[in-house]
């Protein structure tokens, strides 16, 4: 049973460079480089019928426009329990409209909805135990953030296997925004 799920790649020059945010904070597990990736729509574990299904309707994607992408600054997830280091894409209404049509057609195919609000990142690191106050010195000490911009000029579909922080992942299939 794959776990599959949509992505943006990062490309190898941005992922050295957000590979420099690395360390410094006891407890992180950091994300491989070659890992990094935005998530568009995580599909989960499903049976081979319905991973037909996603890789031949992703195919009909109308969307054939090559993306700009900026990463803007570091953020985390979890409030007062964080959990997640990341590194934040600036607004962008096309990511989201490409994210809004993935998330039709899922549903169009039975999977029920993406329960969380999209918000475009590429996770550094994922935490666990790790206290607020590291996070807070490991933020605070990173504060100027070198603005990084590419053009995705596909979308992929990954699989992966089930493990503790994600990864290896495998391109799938790739279709092209151009």
């Amino acid at each position: 049973m794959p776990r599959l799920f949509t992505g943006i790649e990062i490309p190898a020059e941005i992922g050295l460079a957000l590979s420099t945010y690395r360390g410094g904070l006891p407890g992180a597990r950091w994300v491989d480089p070659e890992s990094y990736h935005i998530t568009l729509r995580f599909i989960g574990d499903v049976d081979e019928r319905v991973a037909d299904d996603v890789y031949s309707i992703l195919g009909d994607s109308r969307w054939r426009e090559p993306i700009p992408i900026t990463i803007d600054r570091l953020g985390t997830f979890g409030g007062s329990k964080p959990r997640t280091v990341f590194a934040h894409t600036s607004d962008n209404g096309e990511l989201a409209d490409l994210q809004a049509e993935q998330e039709r057609m899922m549903r169009q195919i039975g999977l029920p909805p993406e329960a969380r609000k999209f918000t475009p990142h590429v996770t550094l690191a994922r935490l666990k135990n790790v206290s607020p106050i590291h996070v807070a010195d490991y933020m605070a000490t990173r504060g100027h953030f070198q603005k990084l911009t590419f053009t995705a000029s596909r979308f992929v579909l990954y699989s992966s296997k089930a493990s503790v922080g994600g990864g290896p992942y495998i391109v799938e299939a790739a279709y092209p925004l151009s």
